[in-house]
């Protein structure tokens, strides 16, 4: 929510430069932490850096939305989440080779000695050199974007309509069961890529190491990005919501298969919940911003802080540690049904002649 309010205040161009700054502040606090070694630092940093992504998240998605015709508005959303998709496929491969692979606890199996202090101190340093490039990667893209000429938005827009303004957020239907959708989606994405090379490494698995297990879990976010470009092109041919009451069916049933199946059935399962979950985030969205009007900002504020949920991946790890890994996964599983009650019923909206007659979100005249 304070992200929305600074949206509110300096715009969508200047809100995207800041959080791009943010990020590459965080992004010095990891090497900074590496050099000490500092857990603590480490949690900082980690907390700065997401606060530059959230700030990105709530600018970044209802641009995209807004800059076009509403029926489409999921379509375009899945075509630029494909992207973001592209970088995550390619981060394990970045991670696997600059830290995995040049780090000892990278390449030894799961029953190894105990790393020895210097080892770890070693390990603890290999992230240095990936962090200082992504540092560098951010302050690149924050001079563009802060340069490029983009439709004004957020404070050019002008003050709502009373009568709109003061009707509660809450009494949107598809924002209000939109909020949790995106909760429990995110603890079932999050719990996915957090436990996978976990997963996949056990002997009854895939018996890898974890270096070798980071190019399979590049296989799940490539996964990600496939959906992503495919589910752009088909919600321009399918309603939206019936595209993903598929997505969150598939994703049921290869999470079913992977709490029971065993040996590569069980690996390649977990892998290719990828390709349902692809269009989930992007499409919730939409969904629950979907006829705000000028409550947009304060709606997309929302559905960001329920990105939250993935914290709750804590509860699957205690699932884990009591019942096994794979067992875990059952509570994937059960996220899957809420996201499919969301596409079924949750996210339908009643038409309303103020929802026809909506201000436009862009600072010049579009189509409604």
């Amino acid at each position: 929510m304070p992200a929305a309010r600074l949206i509110a205040r300096v715009g969508y161009q200047r809100a995207l430069v800041i959080g791009l700054g943010i990020m590459a502040a965080g992004t010095l606090g990891m090497v900074a932490a590496a050099r000490f070694p500092s857990y603590n630092i480490v949690l900082v940093a980690l907390f700065v850096i997401a606060c530059g992504i959230t700030l990105l998240q709530v600018a970044a998605n209802p641009y995209v939305a807004a800059v076009g015709p509403p029926k489409s508005a999921s379509a375009r959303l899945n075509l630029v989440q494909a992207f973001n998709a592209f970088g995550t496929t390619l981060a394990p491969l970045f991670g696997g080779y600059l830290i995995l692979g040049r780090s000892t606890s990278g390449n030894v199996q799961g029953d190894a000695a105990p790393l020895s202090a210097v080892e770890r101190l070693a390990d603890a340093q290999a992230v240095q050199l990936p962090y200082l490039i992504v540092s560098a990667t951010l302050v690149v893209l924050a001079i563009v974007i802060a340069r490029a000429s983009l439709p004004a938005m957020g404070a050019a827009r002008g003050a709502a309509p009373a009568g709109r303004a003061a009707r509660p957020l809450w009494r949107h239907r598809n924002l209000a069961f939109g909020v949790p959708a995106i909760f429990i989606y995110l603890i079932a994405e999050i719990g996915v890529s957090n436990l996978f090379i976990s997963f996949v490494s056990q002997p009854a698995i895939g018996d890898l190491t974890h270096a070798e297990a980071a190019h399979y879990l590049f296989l799940l976010w490539g996964g990600m990005m496939v959906g992503r470009f495919a589910g752009a092109w088909v919600m321009r041919r399918v309603p939206a919501e019936t595209a993903l009451a598929g997505a969150a069916i598939g994703a049921c049933v290869v999470m079913l298969v992977t709490s029971f199946a065993t040996g590569p059935l069980a690996m390649w399962s977990l892998i290719s919940v990828g390709l349902f979950h692809a269009i989930m985030f992007p499409t919730i969205f939409t969904l629950g911003i979907r006829g705000l009007g000028p409550l947009t900002e304060r709606g997309s504020g929302l559905l960001i802080m329920a990105i939250a949920g993935g914290a709750l991946v804590v509860v699957q790890g205690w699932i884990a540690d009591r019942y096994g890994v794979q067992h875990s996964f059952l509570l994937t599983a059960a996220c899957e049904l809420y996201v499919l009650f969301y596409a079924l019923w949750g996210c339908r909206t009643k038409a309303r002649a103020e929802d026809a007659a909506m201000i436009p979100l862009v600072g010049h005249t579009a189509t409604p």
